[in-house]
Protein backbone atom coordinates (compact mmCIF):
# COMPACT_ATOMS: atom_id res chain seq x y z
CA UNK A 1 0.00 0.00 0.00
CA UNK A 2 1.06 3.57 -1.06
CA UNK A 3 2.46 5.52 1.94
CA UNK A 4 1.15 8.91 2.81
CA UNK A 5 3.08 12.29 1.27
CA UNK A 6 3.36 13.63 4.84
CA UNK A 7 4.20 10.26 6.42
CA UNK A 8 7.13 10.13 3.68
CA UNK A 9 7.73 13.85 4.51
CA UNK A 10 8.05 13.04 8.45
CA UNK A 11 9.97 10.45 7.58
CA UNK A 12 12.36 11.83 6.08
CA UNK A 13 12.32 15.57 7.78
CA UNK A 14 15.85 14.89 10.43
CA UNK A 15 17.74 13.80 6.98
CA UNK A 16 16.20 17.13 5.13
CA UNK A 17 17.08 19.30 8.33
CA UNK A 18 21.17 18.34 7.66
CA UNK A 19 20.69 18.73 3.85
CA UNK A 20 19.89 21.99 5.05
CA UNK A 21 22.41 22.37 6.54
CA UNK A 22 25.44 20.93 4.21
CA UNK A 23 23.30 23.38 1.37
CA UNK A 24 23.71 26.26 3.85
CA UNK A 25 27.66 25.64 3.98
CA UNK A 26 28.06 25.26 0.44
CA UNK A 27 27.35 29.21 0.74
CA UNK A 28 29.57 29.46 2.81
CA UNK A 29 32.33 32.14 1.60
CA UNK A 30 34.47 34.79 2.92
CA UNK A 31 32.46 37.49 0.61
CA UNK A 32 29.29 38.32 3.71
CA UNK A 33 27.23 38.95 0.84
CA UNK A 34 27.30 35.81 -0.33
CA UNK A 35 26.11 33.58 2.71
CA UNK A 36 23.80 36.45 3.36
CA UNK A 37 21.39 35.40 0.11
CA UNK A 38 22.09 31.86 1.39
CA UNK A 39 20.29 32.22 3.98
CA UNK A 40 17.54 34.21 3.19
CA UNK A 41 16.81 32.46 -0.05
CA UNK A 42 17.26 29.18 2.52
CA UNK A 43 14.83 30.60 5.12
CA UNK A 44 12.19 30.99 2.51
CA UNK A 45 11.46 27.24 3.01
CA UNK A 46 10.65 24.43 0.45
CA UNK A 47 9.59 20.90 0.46
CA UNK A 48 13.22 20.21 -0.52
CA UNK A 49 11.52 17.36 -3.63
CA UNK A 50 15.06 17.32 -5.46
CA UNK A 51 17.24 16.18 -2.49
CA UNK A 52 13.68 14.35 -1.18
CA UNK A 53 14.15 12.11 -4.04
CA UNK A 54 18.16 11.13 -4.05
CA UNK A 55 17.33 9.99 -0.44
CA UNK A 56 14.43 7.82 -1.24
CA UNK A 57 16.25 6.18 -4.68
CA UNK A 58 19.35 5.88 -2.20
CA UNK A 59 17.27 4.18 0.55
CA UNK A 60 15.43 2.09 -2.70
CA UNK A 61 18.69 0.70 -3.71
CA UNK A 62 20.00 0.46 -0.08
CA UNK A 63 22.21 3.05 0.06
CA UNK A 64 23.18 4.77 3.60
CA UNK A 65 26.34 6.10 3.24
CA UNK A 66 26.87 9.92 4.75
CA UNK A 67 27.36 11.09 1.03
CA UNK A 68 24.21 11.02 0.07
CA UNK A 69 23.06 13.78 2.24
CA UNK A 70 25.85 15.73 0.69
CA UNK A 71 24.93 14.87 -3.13
CA UNK A 72 21.33 16.16 -1.84
CA UNK A 73 22.84 19.37 -1.07
CA UNK A 74 24.24 19.09 -4.05
CA UNK A 75 21.05 19.12 -5.88
CA UNK A 76 19.45 21.43 -3.75
CA UNK A 77 22.07 23.79 -4.41
CA UNK A 78 22.04 23.40 -8.02
CA UNK A 79 18.34 24.09 -7.92
CA UNK A 80 18.55 27.12 -5.70
CA UNK A 81 20.82 28.44 -8.43
CA UNK A 82 18.88 28.15 -10.96
CA UNK A 83 16.31 29.74 -8.78
CA UNK A 84 18.05 32.70 -8.34
CA UNK A 85 18.85 33.01 -11.82
CA UNK A 86 15.25 32.17 -13.21
CA UNK A 87 14.01 35.49 -10.70
CA UNK A 88 16.29 37.48 -12.16
CA UNK A 89 14.85 36.71 -15.80
CA UNK A 90 11.42 36.78 -14.84
CA UNK A 91 11.97 39.67 -12.72
CA UNK A 92 10.01 38.28 -10.16
CA UNK A 93 8.92 40.21 -7.38
CA UNK A 94 8.61 37.36 -4.71
CA UNK A 95 10.13 33.95 -4.21
CA UNK A 96 7.85 32.20 -1.49
CA UNK A 97 6.22 34.79 -0.35
CA UNK A 98 9.47 36.77 0.59
CA UNK A 99 10.90 39.49 -1.57
CA UNK A 100 13.08 37.92 -4.28
CA UNK A 101 17.09 38.39 -3.65
CA UNK A 102 17.67 40.23 -6.64
CA UNK A 103 14.76 42.50 -5.30
CA UNK A 104 17.03 43.43 -2.10
CA UNK A 105 20.27 42.81 -3.50
CA UNK A 106 20.17 43.67 -7.12
CA UNK A 107 20.57 41.59 -10.60
CA UNK A 108 24.32 42.02 -10.73
CA UNK A 109 25.18 40.16 -7.20
CA UNK A 110 22.30 37.40 -7.29
CA UNK A 111 23.59 36.50 -10.75
CA UNK A 112 27.38 36.21 -9.76
CA UNK A 113 25.82 34.57 -6.41
CA UNK A 114 24.12 31.97 -8.45
CA UNK A 115 27.24 31.20 -10.53
CA UNK A 116 29.71 30.81 -7.15
CA UNK A 117 26.87 28.28 -5.89
CA UNK A 118 26.89 26.34 -9.49
CA UNK A 119 30.44 26.58 -9.23
CA UNK A 120 30.89 25.07 -5.65
CA UNK A 121 28.24 22.60 -5.72
CA UNK A 122 30.02 20.99 -8.84
CA UNK A 123 33.37 21.36 -6.92
CA UNK A 124 32.34 19.55 -3.62
CA UNK A 125 30.69 17.01 -6.25
CA UNK A 126 34.44 16.62 -7.88
CA UNK A 127 35.61 15.75 -4.37
CA UNK A 128 33.14 12.94 -4.19
CA UNK A 129 35.29 11.57 -6.45
CA UNK A 130 32.79 9.45 -8.40
CA UNK A 131 32.93 9.98 -12.23
CA UNK A 132 29.43 8.25 -12.75
CA UNK A 133 27.71 11.07 -10.39
CA UNK A 134 29.59 14.13 -12.27
CA UNK A 135 28.28 12.95 -15.63
CA UNK A 136 24.43 13.09 -14.07
CA UNK A 137 25.49 16.31 -12.52
CA UNK A 138 26.89 18.20 -15.58
CA UNK A 139 24.40 16.81 -17.74
CA UNK A 140 21.77 18.05 -15.50
CA UNK A 141 23.19 21.38 -15.08
CA UNK A 142 23.62 21.96 -18.94
CA UNK A 143 20.54 20.61 -19.93
CA UNK A 144 18.82 23.32 -17.18
CA UNK A 145 20.64 26.10 -19.25
CA UNK A 146 19.64 24.62 -22.66
CA UNK A 147 16.01 24.73 -21.53
CA UNK A 148 16.29 28.18 -20.07
CA UNK A 149 17.62 29.65 -23.56
CA UNK A 150 15.05 27.73 -24.91
CA UNK A 151 12.14 28.98 -22.89
CA UNK A 152 13.39 32.41 -23.92
CA UNK A 153 13.10 31.92 -26.81
CA UNK A 154 9.74 31.06 -27.34
CA UNK A 155 7.96 33.43 -25.25
CA UNK A 156 4.93 34.92 -26.43
CA UNK A 157 5.21 32.44 -29.49
CA UNK A 158 1.61 30.87 -29.81
CA UNK A 159 3.57 28.61 -32.57
CA UNK A 160 5.49 26.65 -29.85
CA UNK A 161 5.35 22.92 -30.59
CA UNK A 162 4.53 20.60 -27.98
CA UNK A 163 8.06 18.86 -28.20
CA UNK A 164 9.78 22.02 -27.92
CA UNK A 165 7.04 22.55 -24.77
CA UNK A 166 8.28 19.00 -23.22
CA UNK A 167 11.70 19.64 -24.05
CA UNK A 168 11.41 23.22 -22.04
CA UNK A 169 9.78 21.76 -19.07
CA UNK A 170 12.08 18.32 -18.80
CA UNK A 171 14.91 20.74 -18.21
CA UNK A 172 13.43 23.13 -15.83
CA UNK A 173 12.25 20.33 -13.92
CA UNK A 174 12.89 16.85 -15.11
CA UNK A 175 16.35 16.54 -16.03
CA UNK A 176 17.56 17.72 -11.99
CA UNK A 177 15.08 15.35 -10.64
CA UNK A 178 16.11 12.62 -12.76
CA UNK A 179 19.81 13.01 -12.06
CA UNK A 180 19.11 13.20 -7.97
CA UNK A 181 17.29 9.69 -8.67
CA UNK A 182 20.24 8.09 -10.67
CA UNK A 183 22.23 9.45 -8.10
CA UNK A 184 20.64 6.99 -5.39
CA UNK A 185 21.40 4.30 -7.81
CA UNK A 186 24.86 5.30 -8.13
CA UNK A 187 25.91 5.59 -4.68
CA UNK A 188 24.63 2.12 -4.09
CA UNK A 189 27.06 0.51 -6.98
CA UNK A 190 23.65 -0.36 -8.93
CA UNK A 191 23.40 -1.90 -12.64
CA UNK A 192 23.58 0.72 -15.54
CA UNK A 193 19.90 -0.57 -16.44
CA UNK A 194 18.82 -0.03 -12.60
CA UNK A 195 20.37 3.13 -12.84
CA UNK A 196 18.67 4.52 -15.81
CA UNK A 197 14.88 2.92 -14.89
CA UNK A 198 15.43 5.22 -11.94
CA UNK A 199 16.39 8.03 -14.24
CA UNK A 200 13.69 7.15 -16.39
CA UNK A 201 11.31 7.58 -13.37
CA UNK A 202 12.56 10.79 -12.27
CA UNK A 203 12.79 12.59 -15.57
CA UNK A 204 8.93 11.25 -15.71
CA UNK A 205 7.79 12.02 -12.69
CA UNK A 206 9.72 15.69 -12.97
CA UNK A 207 8.01 16.86 -15.98
CA UNK A 208 4.50 15.59 -14.76
CA UNK A 209 5.47 17.96 -11.44
CA UNK A 210 6.30 20.83 -13.96
CA UNK A 211 2.85 20.02 -15.76
CA UNK A 212 0.58 20.18 -12.51
CA UNK A 213 3.15 23.66 -12.08
CA UNK A 214 1.97 25.06 -14.97
CA UNK A 215 -1.63 24.53 -14.40
CA UNK A 216 -1.95 25.37 -11.21
CA UNK A 217 -1.38 29.16 -12.78
CA UNK A 218 -4.49 28.63 -13.82
CA UNK A 219 -6.70 27.15 -11.47
CA UNK A 220 -4.73 27.21 -7.85
CA UNK A 221 -6.97 29.26 -4.83
CA UNK A 222 -3.92 32.06 -5.26
CA UNK A 223 -3.54 32.98 -1.12
CA UNK A 224 -2.23 29.18 -1.38
CA UNK A 225 -0.28 30.09 -4.37
CA UNK A 226 1.54 32.71 -3.60
CA UNK A 227 1.88 34.56 -6.96
CA UNK A 228 -0.70 36.10 -9.35
CA UNK A 229 -2.94 34.25 -11.31
CA UNK A 230 -2.18 33.75 -15.06
CA UNK A 231 1.09 34.42 -14.39
CA UNK A 232 3.16 32.83 -16.84
CA UNK A 233 0.15 33.94 -19.71
CA UNK A 234 1.37 37.45 -18.25
CA UNK A 235 4.98 36.66 -18.63
CA UNK A 236 4.34 35.00 -22.26
CA UNK A 237 4.66 31.30 -21.28
CA UNK A 238 2.90 29.47 -23.52
CA UNK A 239 2.13 25.92 -21.43
CA UNK A 240 0.66 22.70 -21.90
CA UNK A 241 -3.24 24.10 -21.47
CA UNK A 242 -2.52 26.90 -24.15
CA UNK A 243 -1.20 24.82 -25.94
CA UNK A 244 -4.12 22.39 -26.00
CA UNK A 245 -6.63 25.11 -26.85
CA UNK A 246 -4.80 26.33 -29.41
CA UNK A 247 -4.92 22.89 -31.36
CA UNK A 248 -8.56 22.68 -30.85
CA UNK A 249 -10.33 26.11 -30.50
CA UNK A 250 -11.77 27.28 -33.72
CA UNK A 251 -10.01 29.09 -36.57
CA UNK A 252 -10.87 32.46 -35.36
CA UNK A 253 -10.97 31.87 -31.46
CA UNK A 254 -7.05 30.96 -32.35
CA UNK A 255 -7.15 34.12 -33.54
CA UNK A 256 -7.91 36.08 -30.68
CA UNK A 257 -5.46 33.79 -28.32
CA UNK A 258 -2.72 34.42 -30.39
CA UNK A 259 -3.85 38.24 -30.18
CA UNK A 260 -4.81 38.18 -26.49
CA UNK A 261 -0.97 36.34 -25.83
CA UNK A 262 0.72 39.23 -28.01
CA UNK A 263 -1.15 42.39 -26.83
CA UNK A 264 -3.35 41.23 -23.75
CA UNK A 265 -1.49 38.83 -22.17
CA UNK A 266 -1.21 40.75 -18.98
CA UNK A 267 -4.93 41.95 -18.48
CA UNK A 268 -7.24 40.79 -16.51
CA UNK A 269 -10.00 40.59 -19.46
CA UNK A 270 -7.60 38.70 -21.55
CA UNK A 271 -7.05 36.04 -19.08
CA UNK A 272 -11.03 35.68 -18.00
CA UNK A 273 -11.01 35.19 -21.91
CA UNK A 274 -8.76 31.92 -21.59
CA UNK A 275 -10.29 30.97 -19.49
CA UNK A 276 -13.56 30.71 -20.27
CA UNK A 277 -12.30 29.28 -23.08
CA UNK A 278 -10.11 26.38 -20.82
CA UNK A 279 -13.56 25.56 -19.78
CA UNK A 280 -16.02 25.63 -22.87
CA UNK A 281 -12.92 22.92 -24.29
CA UNK A 282 -11.91 21.03 -21.44
CA UNK A 283 -7.91 22.04 -21.56
CA UNK A 284 -7.25 22.07 -17.73
CA UNK A 285 -8.62 18.77 -17.00
CA UNK A 286 -6.85 17.27 -20.71
CA UNK A 287 -4.08 18.77 -19.17
CA UNK A 288 -4.36 17.04 -16.06
CA UNK A 289 -4.45 13.40 -17.59
CA UNK A 290 -1.33 14.11 -19.53
CA UNK A 291 -0.10 14.61 -16.05
CA UNK A 292 -1.41 11.60 -14.50
CA UNK A 293 -0.79 9.61 -17.33
CA UNK A 294 2.75 10.82 -17.07
CA UNK A 295 3.05 9.20 -13.43
CA UNK A 296 1.53 5.78 -14.29
CA UNK A 297 4.63 5.84 -16.64
CA UNK A 298 6.95 6.71 -14.64
CA UNK A 299 5.71 4.08 -11.55
CA UNK A 300 6.38 1.24 -14.20
CA UNK A 301 10.05 1.85 -13.98
CA UNK A 302 10.21 0.94 -10.42
CA UNK A 303 8.49 -2.29 -11.44
CA UNK A 304 12.01 -3.69 -11.59
CA UNK A 305 12.85 -3.35 -7.99
CA UNK A 306 11.34 -5.24 -5.20
CA UNK A 307 9.03 -4.01 -2.61
CA UNK A 308 10.02 -1.60 0.06
CA UNK A 309 9.77 1.11 1.89
CA UNK A 310 12.08 3.57 -0.35
CA UNK A 311 9.88 2.15 -3.05
CA UNK A 312 6.84 2.65 -1.55
CA UNK A 313 7.73 6.43 -0.28
CA UNK A 314 9.05 7.21 -4.15
CA UNK A 315 5.87 5.90 -5.46
CA UNK A 316 3.70 8.12 -3.15
CA UNK A 317 5.84 11.26 -4.48
CA UNK A 318 5.15 9.94 -7.63
CA UNK A 319 1.26 11.06 -6.61
CA UNK A 320 2.17 14.84 -4.71
CA UNK A 321 2.30 16.51 -8.15
CA UNK A 322 -1.46 15.53 -8.10
CA UNK A 323 -1.98 16.61 -4.83
CA UNK A 324 -0.68 20.36 -4.79
CA UNK A 325 -2.58 23.26 -3.98
CA UNK A 326 0.95 25.02 -3.98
Amino acid sequence: MIMDVKEVFTKYAEELKTVDRQTLDIFNSKVFLIPMVGQHILSGGGKRIRPLFLLLSADLCGYKGSNRTILAAIIEAIHTASLLHDDVIDNAETRRRKPAAHALWGNQIVILVGDFLYSMALKIAVEQKNQKVMEALSEATTRMTEGEILQLNKIGDPDITTEEYYEIIAAKTGVLISAACRIGGILAGRSEEEEMALARFGMKTGISFQLADDILDYVADQKNLGKKLGKDLAEGKITMPLIYLLKNASGAEQDEIKSIIKTGADSEEGLRRITGLFAEYDAIEQSLKIAKSLIEEAKTELAGFPDSVGKEALLTMSEYAMQRKE
